[in-house]
């Protein structure tokens, strides 16, 4: 082997490591649900996904499987671009038309609901990734039946905002909740500014005294989620940067858009997320495990990352420096 062969291969091999850590602790891209009132799919992490315990949650597993909840802050289209209609059919608005949660548009009165009261409210968006862009905030019209796939037709607009301060893991904002009363769903669009990317969420709410005939297995404002260090979160195989357009999905979700509702008596005893008055209250976040970067790595590792990759880098060359003038010292036969 050559004097260049050595030193290229012993500097390869010194950077690897680095490189391969560098590479790792970069970030991921933007990610979030809605925190409060608690998504379908943050309610079902929260649960736990290997151990559910609303019956519509544990549905949601029998139907796609563990993965979508460890993965429940990137329900989203890669390329949506505003085009939020006409890219997600009618029926598949919580999944946003993805194969992988498609247990998230079952039609069913049991998902565990948020009491709230129609006006004034704080919403929380938990942003593990945080990024610039709007929200819109949609809710369901009088007469919803939660039993019945959700549409388009079925939401109204009722706010947007833009760029909303961010404090403490989640984008905070009020809007005023049109008069309601029962068992609805607030729909949110999250469409960042700087990409084509879009985030969806459905939550479901119960408005006023009538609790809209069932709303069991609902989260309690603050609930611990799921234990860290299990599952994806650790170490799976969770890969955001692979999104799929709304049918072709590879993350092994099933075709089956939710079978039939189930009777809201079977759904066992209510238990509803009741935070006071209408002040936000997190959900999904403890002392240990905070809502902010749930996902990637802190720009600290990454400037330490590189850094040490540079220092490898360096030394390298001086390993290849020094060989090239032992070689040139050496006597010609």
């Amino acid at each position: 082997m050559t004097v260049r062969r050595k030193a290229a291969t012993v500097g390869a091999l010194a950077v690897a490591p680095l490189a391969l850590s560098l590479m790792a602790a970069v970030p991921a891209a933007a990610h979030g649900s809605m925190d409060n009132p608690v998504s379908r799919i943050s309610t079902c992490h929260q649960e736990g996904p290997e151990n559910p315990q609303s019956d519509a949650c544990k549905e949601m597993v029998a139907i796609g499987g563990t993965q979508p909840l460890y993965d429940w802050n990137e329900v989203n289209l890669a390329n949506a671009d505003g085009r939020h209609r006409d890219l997600i059919p009618d029926g598949t608005l919580c999944s946003a038309g993805r194969d992988k949660y498609a247990g998230l548009d079952q039609p069913r009165a049991d998902w565990p609901a948020t009491e709230l009261s129609s006006g004034s409210h704080t919403f929380r968006y938990a942003a593990s990734a945080p990024h610039t862009g709007s929200f819109e905030l949609f809710i369901t019209r009088e007469g919803y039946d939660p039993t019945q796939p959700l549409r388009w037709a079925d939401l109204e607009s009722f706010g947007e905002v833009t760029d909303p301060p961010l404090e403490e893991g989640a984008y905070v904002f009020g809007m005023e909740i049109p008069e309601r009363e029962g068992r609805h769903l607030i729909y949110s669009v999250w469409q960042r500014s700087d990409s084509p990317e879009a985030f969806y969420t459905c939550s479901d709410v119960v408005l006023g005294g009538d609790s809209g005939g069932s709303a069991a297995g609902a989260q309690p404002a603050g609930a611990p989620a799921a234990e860290p260090g299990t599952g994806a979160d650790a170490a799976g195989p969770e890969d955001h940067g692979d999104h799929d357009e709304p049918g072709k999905d590879a993350g092994g979700g099933a075709d089956d858009r939710g079978g039939a509702a189930k009777d809201p008596a079977e759904s066992g005893p209510e238990n509803l997320a009741s935070p006071a008055g209408n002040e936000p209250a997190p959900q999904g976040a403890t002392e240990e495990e905070p809502s902010l970067a749930r996902t990637g790595g802190e720009s600290t590792t990454v400037l330490l990352a590189a850094g040490g990759a540079a220092a490898l880098t360096a030394g390298a060359g001086l390993v290849f420096t020094s060989l090239r003038r032992r070689a040139a010292a050496r006597p010609r036969a």
